[in-house]
């Protein structure tokens, strides 16, 4: 069994105490006070006891292993979609894939929720801190984690809906979190304060009962993500570099093991949250995710993985340098029922082609799971880790950065690591990417990030970043688009709520 805080200690003292807390208020100005727990909550009702809770909020269905994750992050790009059946989720279908934006939409809702359930924990947790004496280092790392996953969160929704309430406070009654909109600018702020409080305290490493942790590493490169998102070059490259140069990673683990069991918190993983099963609870997302079992493949009996959402399309496939290895690792081929098998729906690795009526081009081959575990367990896939930095995006937003910056020598050493281990050995297939023309060098690295990190969690928002958004969804067929679909509708129950005090976002 894995040793992990994340996996054992909160699961179990954590999951059971606080879950009827959390689960019984969803609505952001009806609900509770989220992380006002009371001494009974956590292990003597330590703080460390409260951030253990934050780690498993992060696993929650709503915002890292479920479908308003997968929608929000992924279905609006050219390389996923809903997948699963026409008929299930049509009307998901037609607002993430189709941006038929309404201002009801649950899924949307779900996910502003828990991303403010999260903050509002962490301010608890941070106010509780800054009103203590005589801290400790302890008490100083379990800031920096709150801060950290505030910032996360804050993250998540200011990518998601542009200008949201600013609530950097404790909240002990709900009128206190009917406030205004901020600014994007002050959003980021206040992730830029938060980011540079945890890099300064959080260590680089943690002893193995704690694999899984947050470390300086992950901070330092969240924040890089943020300078991304911002197109902030210099304090991009800057973030990135310096966790290139600590040598604290590396790109030694083969691409087709790093979604595998074996590749959980290999020496490439920067942040990936930690799950598990047992014999006596094999599918309870207490102590695991519905990560995999959400992405599964949609089909029948032994390929009866799960609900067949977020597949890719044929357009990631068709992205794919001839031999890149890395298409055998995430695309997961299926034939329709009655399809003759053929090289391009047989997944060899696996030697046979799972059958399935769901939609989409591919099923996600980072959520499959090992068949020795679904027999020992269940196929839901609850073990699974859920990698949310990887060493590889790294050293691609460092590649970026460099080349945005003019040093488009140091950027084609740093997208070669990159190619050289999605290489394995094999120098055939992807040659080493040698122009300096910067214009040139842009779109292979753009590419490399696409190959890469494809199915994972960022693209729709590269598009958007990239201002190539509208043209390449256009080329798509997604012809919905427009530039104002790079921020979703505020929730109309939130507004509702406020009384006139949150305004919708533009043109909804």
């Amino acid at each position: 069994m894995k040793r992990i805080l994340i996996k054992y200690i909160y699961s179990l003292v954590i999951a059971t105490a606080v879950m009827p807390l959390l689960i019984s208020c969803n609505d952001f100005l009806d609900r509770s006070p989220q992380g006002t727990l009371t001494e009974d909550d956590a292990p003597g009702g330590s703080l460390e006891g409260k951030v253990f809770n934050v780690y498993y909020l992060m696993r929650n269905y709503n915002i890292t292993a479920g479908i308003p994750a997968f929608a929000i992050h992924c279905f609006r790009s050219e390389d996923s979609e809903k997948g699963s059946s026409a008929s299930d989720g049509a009307d998901q279908g037609a607002f993430f894939d189709d941006f038929q934006y309404t201002t009801t939409n649950g899924v949307v809702s779900s996910y502003w929720s828990q991303n403010y359930t999260i903050i509002y924990n962490c301010n608890s947790i941070i106010a509780e801190i800054e009103a203590t004496t005589n801290l400790t280092n302890g008490n100083l790392i379990n800031k920096a984690e709150a801060k950290f996953f505030r910032a996360y969160a804050y993250f998540n929704l200011v990518r998601a809906f542009g200008e949201v309430p600013l609530i950097d406070f404790k909240i002990t009654d709900s009128s206190q979190a009917n406030i205004a909109k901020s600014s994007v600018d002050k959003i980021y702020a206040l992730i830029d304060a938060d980011l540079t409080e945890a890099t300064k305290v959080l260590p680089t490493t943690w002893s193995s009962e704690y694999i899984g942790r947050l470390t300086w590493g992950a901070a330092r490169s969240l924040h890089a993500r943020t300078y991304m998102m911002r197109n902030d070059w210099t304090n991009m490259y800057a973030a990135a570099k310096e966790v290139v140069n600590s040598g604290l990673y590396n790109l030694n683990t083969p691409y087709d093991k790093i979604f595998t069991d074996a590749g959980e918190n290999s020496s490439e993983s920067v942040f990936e949250l930690q799950c598990t099963a047992t014999a006596s609870r094999p599918s309870d997302s207490a102590i695991g995710s519905q990560f995999c079992e959400v992405q599964g493949v949609r089909g029948s009996g032994q390929w009866n993985l799960g609900w067949g959402w977020h597949m890719a399309t044929k357009e990631l496939g068709q992205a794919y340098e001839p031999g890149d290895p890395r298409k055998d690792a995430t695309l997961l081929y299926y034939r329709k029922p009655g399809e003759p098998i053929t090289a391009e729906n047989t997944n060899k690795p696996y030697g046979e082609s799972p059958e399935s009526s769901a939609d989409g081009g591919y099923f996600n081959k980072k959520a499959y799971t090992d068949p020795a575990k679904r027999a020992l367990y269940t196929n839901g896939g609850y073990w699974v880790n859920i990698r949310l930095i990887r060493y590889a995006d790294v050293v691609l937003m460092a590649a970026e950065s460099a080349n945005e910056l003019g040093k488009t020598s140091e950027a084609v050493d740093l997208l070669e690591m990159v190619r050289a281990r999605a290489r394995g050995g094999d120098d055939s297939i992807l040659p080493k990417v040698t122009t300096t023309d910067q214009s040139v060098l842009r779109d292979k690295i753009r590419h490399e990030r696409r190959v890469e990190l494809g199915m994972e969690f960022d693209r729709f928002y590269d598009l958007v970043r990239w201002g190539i958004a509208a043209d390449v969804l256009h080329a798509v067929g997604k012809t919905n688009y427009q530039d104002k679909n790079k921020y979703l509708p505020i929730p109309q129950g939130e507004i509702d709520k406020s009384n006139g005090v949150l305004v919708q976002n533009a043109d909804y």
